[in-house]
C-alpha cells in the first residue's frame, strides 16, 4: 500500500513539474523541431516516467537527471540567440539543393538525400517538374523549402495592379447551438443583432452547429442537419450592385433629358458614383 501511495503521489507531482519544463522548453510542433529537440524531450518524459514508477529509487538523483535534460536545452537556445557559431553547432545549418533549376548532387549528398527523395518531397510541395523551380533549401529542421520560378508562380492581386481589402480573422459566434459573447464582442455585435440574421435565415439558434462573422459583417451558418442549405447572405455584392444601378440611372437620365443644366448634373454625379465604385470594388468584390 505504501509503495502505491508513492508512486500516485510521484506521478501527480511529476505530471505537473513535466507540464510546467515541457512549456518552458518551448512550443515547438513536431513538424518544426529539431532532431536534437525531440531527444530531449524524449529523455525528458522517459526520466520521469522511471521516476514516477519508482524505478529511479533515489528521488534527488532523478530531478537532478530530470533538470539536466530539461533546463540544458533552454540554456543552449538562449546561447543560440547570441551566438552564430553555437546557432550552427547546435541547429546545424541550410543546405542548398536546388539552384538556379540546377540539382546540386554533392548538397544531396552531404543530407544524404536520394534523388527520388527529393522529387517525393516536390511533390508534395504540389511541384511535379524540376524545371519550374528556382531554388530549394532544406532546413535544420529538415523541411524543405521551394522557390519556383518567377513566371511559374501562381499570379497574386499585386501582380495584376489589383486592390483586394484587407482580411482580419473571422469571428465564431455561435458553436454547438451556444452563443459566444466574446466572437460577438470582438466584433463589436450583439445578440440583437445575431437574432435579427438567424430570423433571416430562417434558422433556429439551437439547429445552428457552426456561425461565424467576418469583418465586413457578413454571417455564415452550418447547421446539424447537412441536408438543409442556408442561403448564404451577399451584403456587400448587393450594395456594390445598388451602386452600380443608381450610376447606371444617372447615366440614363443624362440621355434623356432635354435640359443641358440637368444632363449635367446626371453626368457629373453619374462620374463621382463612378469614382467611388472604383474604391469600393476591392472591399465589396471578392
Amino acid at each position: 500500500m505504501n509503495n502505491l501511495l508513492i508512486i500516485v503521489l510521484r506521478s501527480i507531482f511529476l505530471f505537473f513539474l513535466t507540464l510546467v519544463l515541457t512549456r518552458v522548453m518551448g512550443k515547438r510542433s513536431l513538424s518544426n523541431m529539431l532532431p536534437f529537440n525531440f531527444i530531449c524531450y524524449l529523455v525528458v518524459a522517459i526520466i520521469a516516467s522511471l521516476i514516477s514508477l519508482n524505478i529511479i529509487t533515489n528521488l534527488f538523483f532523478g530531478l537532478i537527471a530530470l533538470a539536466i535534460w530539461g533546463l540544458f536545452p533552454i540554456a543552449l537556445d538562449y546561447l543560440s540567440m547570441k551566438s552564430k557559431w553555437i546557432h550552427d553547432v547546435v541547429t546545424g545549418k541550410q543546405w542548398v539543393l536546388m539552384k538556379n533549376g540546377k540539382v546540386m548532387e554533392e548538397n544531396l549528398s552531404e543530407v544524404r538525400l536520394t534523388g527520388e527523395e527529393l522529387l517525393r518531397e516536390l511533390r508534395s510541395k504540389n511541384v511535379f517538374n524540376l524545371a519550374d523551380v528556382e531554388f530549394a533549401i532544406m532546413e535544420s529542421t529538415g523541411e524543405i523549402n521551394i522557390c519556383l520560378k518567377s513566371d511559374k508562380k501562381p499570379v497574386t492581386a499585386h501582380d495584376l495592379g489589383t486592390k483586394v481589402s484587407p482580411k482580419v480573422e473571422p469571428q465564431t459566434i455561435i458553436l454547438d447551438g451556444n452563443i459566444l459573447n466574446e466572437g460577438l464582442t470582438n466584433m463589436g455585435l450583439n445578440q440583437e443583432w445575431l437574432k435579427t440574421q438567424l430570423e433571416n435565415a430562417g434558422v433556429a439558434l439551437e439547429n445552428v452547429f457552426i456561425a461565424q462573422v467576418d469583418s465586413s459583417g457578413e454571417i455564415y451558418i452550418d447547421l446539424f442537419d447537412d441536408n438543409i442549405q442556408v442561403p448564404q447572405p451577399k451584403v456587400k455584392e448587393l450594395l456594390y450592385a445598388n451602386i452600380e444601378k443608381v450610376q447606371s440611372d444617372l447615366m440614363s437620365f443624362a440621355l434623356e433629358t432635354q435640359s443641358e443644366n440637368a444632363k449635367s448634373m446626371y453626368l457629373y454625379h453619374a462620374k463621382k458614383l463612378e469614382e467611388v465604385m472604383k474604391k469600393l470594388k476591392p472591399y465589396l468584390l471578392r
